[in-house]
């Protein structure tokens, strides 16, 4: 497709631990188009990050196929992958941590681009860049020479985002990045986000465990849960059909504005199956109170059961009447 970014095709990423192999991305496939958001959701744990830290090469990937831009990018070596690097870029979830303490803002934001050589030594070009990317992102010019630990949360992570923004990607990887803030500066990050990609054409893929934000900012979501995808759909269609018990689950528990309103909640009870060495049955059985003897039989794999609308569940049609 002309307008298809990155595909993503089996793509395993296991670790050995003593008592196993931890299968931490198992068998995801994807596609991003350009200038669209992706939002990948589900609980701590579950994978998420792994995935876009493994799309990266921060970690690499076990097997699967990986395409960016027209580019194989599964088993691409780390010197031209450094040369791809400016096309994809991460925003991380805590500011603090991602951010070196003995660099001031305007350090902190020159810092790719001195990396990647871009403007070869010409300081003046340098520092009116930094600038540019300050006021882009929202951060007075007075703070340039601020440290991080004098900054509050929302500011250090407009460092983050004018980091990821300074070498003009085609896609960024957004871990998390307000899960650390509080509700205003949330929606701050968010509307800047949102922006940035109207102004400059970029694709996001946005990792959260909050389908209220996610749903304020994807064009299309993927729910995660031990490693897989259970369901994925066009944001509008996951909220007005949502079929696989988990993501109900997800969506019960999002809070209500109104004390007056009441809702139902989904409770999940029982443990969460083991990612180390899982038997060949559905990963969410054991929690799910619709779960019967053959969901323990077989891994689901995804159905496409409505017009880009993918589900991972053996029960699932006969759930939803469909």
């Amino acid at each position: 497709m002309a307008d298809e970014l990155l595909q993503i095709e089996h793509l395993k990423k296991y670790f050995m631990v003593p008592d196993g192999m931890l299968h931490a991305v198992d068998d995801v496939s994807l596609t991003l188009d350009k200038g669209e958001t992706l939002g990948v959701v589900g609980e701590s744990g579950c994978g998420k990050s792994t995935l876009g830290k493994t799309i990266l090469h921060l970690t690499s990937p076990t097997s699967g196929k990986m395409v960016f831009d027209g580019e194989d990018i599964s088993k691409i070596d780390q010197k031209k992958f450094f040369e791809l690097r400016p096309k994809m870029q991460m925003i991380f979830q805590d500011p603090l941590s991602s951010l070196n303490p003995r660099m001031s803002v305007s350090q902190q934001i020159a810092e790719p681009l001195l990396i990647h050589n871009v403007y070869k030594g010409d300081k003046e070009a340098l520092n009116k860049r930094v600038a540019e990317l300050m006021d882009t992102v929202g951060l007075a010019s007075r703070l340039a020479e601020t440290y991080p630990h004098e900054l509050d949360g929302g500011r250090r992570q407009r460092i983050g985002v004018a980091r990821a923004l300074a070498l003009n990607p085609k896609m960024i990887i957004c871990d998390e990045p307000v899960s650390a803030l509080d509700v205003l500066i949330q929606a701050q990050i968010l509307n800047l986000l949102q922006d940035l990609q109207k102004e400059l054409g970029m694709a996001y893929i946005f990792i959260t465990h909050d389908l209220s934000v996610v749903r304020h900012i994807s064009d299309h979501i993927s729910v995660m849960y031990l490693g897989q995808m259970i369901e994925k759909a066009p944001t509008d269609e996951l909220f007005e059909h949502t079929w696989h018990p988990y993501t109900k689950a997800l969506l019960s528990a999002i809070p209500i504005p109104s004390i007056k309103e009441k809702k139902q909640r989904m409770l999940l009870k029982g443990e969460l199956a083991s990612p180390i060495n899982p038997p060949d049955a559905c990963r969410f059985a054991v929690r799910c109170p619709y779960a019967t003897e053959e969901c323990f039989n077989g891994t689901p794999q995804l159905e496409e059961l409505a017009p880009n609308h993918f589900v991972a569940c053996k029960r699932v049609k006969e759930l939803n009447n469909l």
